[in-house]
């Protein structure tokens, strides 16, 4: 399977612009970003999806990741672990610096080559991930829709109601049904990221 049998390494936790890694762009490595509201599992997913349990902090506790988290993934790619959105207890100004950080990065980071938008499945779109959608879609940011947490739906009735309404705001591209627990929807991650990387 594409890229999981890469070591992955934290290579820095960003607080500013001025302290991403160097692009080197072109010829540097690949960045697949993972954006989502809090606790919607982005950590979770790293962690399956990369085979290294504990290299992204993860906790029960919404708004635990406040920094850019760059994670070297073999020797062409990266990927980048951006702090949750929608945490309400967070004060005002530090969410404004969160959204001010995360902007930077998407607007002028040219390695980025893809953004996986994670979206739990139980709770579908929020008003929230709508705006980051459009925001996306607005730059010109290319982006696939996952659909954390599929293994807390009780029935398979319930998944595909759950998977068919994140689809409709989505007609083009079915989301990918994730579960950190038994490791669904990691083969799709790995060839998206594949296809991405043959049309560099």
């Amino acid at each position: 399977m594409v890229g999981t049998e890469a070591a992955a390494s934290l290579i820095i936790s960003a607080a500013r612009p001025q302290q991403f890694p160097p692009e080197n762009h072109p010829d540097g490595p690949l960045e697949i970003a993972f954006l989502g509201r809090s606790n919607v599992g982005k950590s979770s997913l790293l962690n399956a999806v990369v085979r290294q349990p504990g290299l992204a902090f993860t906790s029960s506790r919404p708004g635990c990741t406040q920094l850019i988290n760059f994670f070297r993934i073999g020797e062409d790619l990266s990927f980048v672990d951006l702090p949750g959105y929608g945490y309400a207890q967070v004060p005002l100004e530090e969410r404004a610096r969160w959204k001010a950080l995360i902007e930077s990065y998407l607007l002028e980071r040219q390695n980025l080559a893809l953004s996986f938008l994670l979206i739990d499945a139980r709770r579908g779109w929020m008003e929230m991930d709508l705006e980051l959608k459009a925001w996306l879609e607005f730059h010109n940011r290319r982006y696939r829709v996952i659909a954390t947490k599929v293994d807390k739906l009780k029935s398979n009735n319930q998944l595909k109601a759950a998977l068919a309404a994140i689809q409709r705001i989505t007609p083009e591209e079915p989301p990918v049904a994730f579960s950190a627990i038994d490791g669904r929807g990691v083969r799709e991650i790995w060839q998206t990221i594949s296809k991405i990387k043959n049309q560099q």
